[in-house]
Order: C-alpha cells, then structure tokens, then sequence
C-alpha cells in the first residue's frame, strides 16, 4: 500500500512557474492607477501607482516625489491602498433611511 502511494506522487508533475496571474494582477492595478504601497526586502516601504511593469521590474509614479524603477526580486510585497470592501446591506439600508428621514423633515 506503501509503495501505490508513493508511485502516485512521483507520477505528478510540479505546478507550472508562470500562471500568468502576477502579470494579469500588475496589469489590474496599472490600468485602474490603483494606489499601492510597495515594501521592499530592506524593509523600506515606497508608495505610489504602477504605471510600466515588466519580467523584471516596476515603475511606480509619486507624487510630488521621484518615480522609482524596482527590479521584482527586491520587492517583499505590494499592497492596495486605496480601495474599499463595499459596504454591507445592513449599514447601506440604515444610511438609506437616515437620508429619507432628513428628506422628509425638509419638506
């Protein structure tokens, strides 16, 4: 029983290396000019949007600042700043009738 499972493993091949996700995800966040925060492996943290991406590296666009060439393999992570969890029905429907309630004591 031993050996059926161990020649089970041995016959899976490994995930493949590219996906494709990365640069479907850098290619997200460059058209929407989503605000990002980019932490780099010496634990600086640099934030702007992508604007240029490739195999090797980002551009990342400040304001007011530099733009920053980052080659990939110094970059520990990269976090969306700007954006926002929908809010849930319960809070939404409770503003709706807050909005209302102000409407109909104007009139």
């Amino acid at each position: 029983m031993a050996s059926e499972s161990a020649s089970r493993r041995s016959r899976k091949s490994p995930p493949p290396g590219d996906t494709g996700q990365e640069a479907a995800y850098l290619r997200f966040l460059s058209d929407k000019q989503v605000p990002v925060t980019v932490k780099l492996r010496d634990g600086e943290s640099v934030s702007g949007w992508i604007e240029y991406f490739d195999d090797r590296m980002i551009r990342l666009t400040r304001e007011g600042q530099p733009n920053l060439f980052i080659y990939k393999q110094q970059i520990r992570t990269i976090t969306e700043q700007g954006r926002r969890a929908p809010k849930n029905d319960v809070a939404r429907n409770a503003s709706d009738e807050a909005r209302d309630t102000r409407e109909m004591r104007r009139d």
